[in-house]
């Protein structure tokens, strides 16, 4: 394991990646689709998003300007163990890697009513913001693996998370999920999207399920049931900010969960921005730095 000043300064680092750099496969994603995409007005929005974001990149610059609220996800291998003093490296790097981003100051102070109806004040420090609970899973390699992801605000708004009546059908699952996302685009605005999708027991491990797509998914493969619902959802012509054209949706990244015998499935839905998902992926402990 690193010492905890090595995780700071490593998840620090990737916390300004995570808020500033496109990965490779989503570049290549926005290249396909400016290739591909016959509306002059559509093609020149996908064109200088896939500019922001090379620029943000040289910059070390926040890719949008709602930088996010970190989100991570903590693979532990079967041998490996991560004290709470590891945990709490990991918090102070997200902290120090606000600040240096600088993400943008939108944490709320005072008490919970406070928090709730805004009364308590923004607090001005970027590190104010805090992450959300961690997401903890076991992988099969003998490593401490930290994904951090930025979420904005829009997605949240426009993401739903509810149950479905599957009529034994994964078709009538699919038909929900396929509407949800087409509403959810037209109405978010910052397209093309990338469509993450987790199905689980409860609301709970369906959104589990939702992150853990982001975590996995690739825009070079798409699986039949990944690609049935982007190819639907960009038959319906809403276009890069809404301007229609072939492009609404980039990707989409499913997890299917466990599931109980009833006759719901619940399903989390969240239309990533243009910009998401904003993530970078590192390694606490693995044999090259034990």
């Amino acid at each position: 394991m690193l010492t905890n000043e090595q995780i700071i300064e490593k998840v620090s680092n990737a916390l300004v990646e995570a808020g500033s750099t496109f990965r490779e496969d989503k570049k290549s994603a926005y290249r396909r689709a400016i290739e591909t995409e016959t509306n002059p007005q559509a093609k020149w929005v996908i064109e200088t998003i896939l500019k922001n974001a090379e620029a943000a990149q040289r910059n070390q610059s926040p890719l949008c300007d709602d930088s996010g609220i970190p989100h991570i996800v903590l693979e532990i291998g079967e041998n490996v163990a991560v004290t709470g003093a590891a945990l709490d490296a990991i918090r102070e790097g997200i902290k120090q890697g606000l600040r240096k981003l600088p993400g943008r100051p939108m944490g709320i102070m005072g008490s919970d009513c406070e928090r709730i109806d805004q009364s308590g004040g923004l607090n001005p420090d970027s590190a104010g913001v805090e992450p959300a609970p961690f997401l903890i899973r076991k992988c099969k390699e003998d490593i401490v693996r930290l994904h951090i992801m930025m979420f904005g605000g829009g997605p949240a708004i426009r993401g739903k998370t509810y149950r479905v009546f599957h009529k034994h059908s994964t078709d009538t699952v699919f038909n929900e999920i396929i509407e949800w996302s087409k509403e959810a685009v037209s109405q978010l605005g910052c397209s093309p999207c990338t469509l993450a999708v987790g199905i689980g027991r409860s609301h709970f491990e369906a959104a589990a399920m939702m992150v853990e797509a982001l975590t996995e998914g690739t825009y070079e493969k798409q699986s039949e049931m990944e690609k049935r619902i982007t190819d639907a959802v960009n038959c319906a012509d809403i276009g890069a900010l809404g301007l229609h054209g072939k492009t609404s949706v980039l990707a989409t990244f499913l997890k299917v969960g466990p599931q109980r015998a009833s006759g719901v499935r619940i399903v989390c839905m969240r239309p990533c921005c243009c910009f998401e998902p904003r993530i970078a992926t590192i390694d606490l402990w693995n044999d090259d730095a034990s």
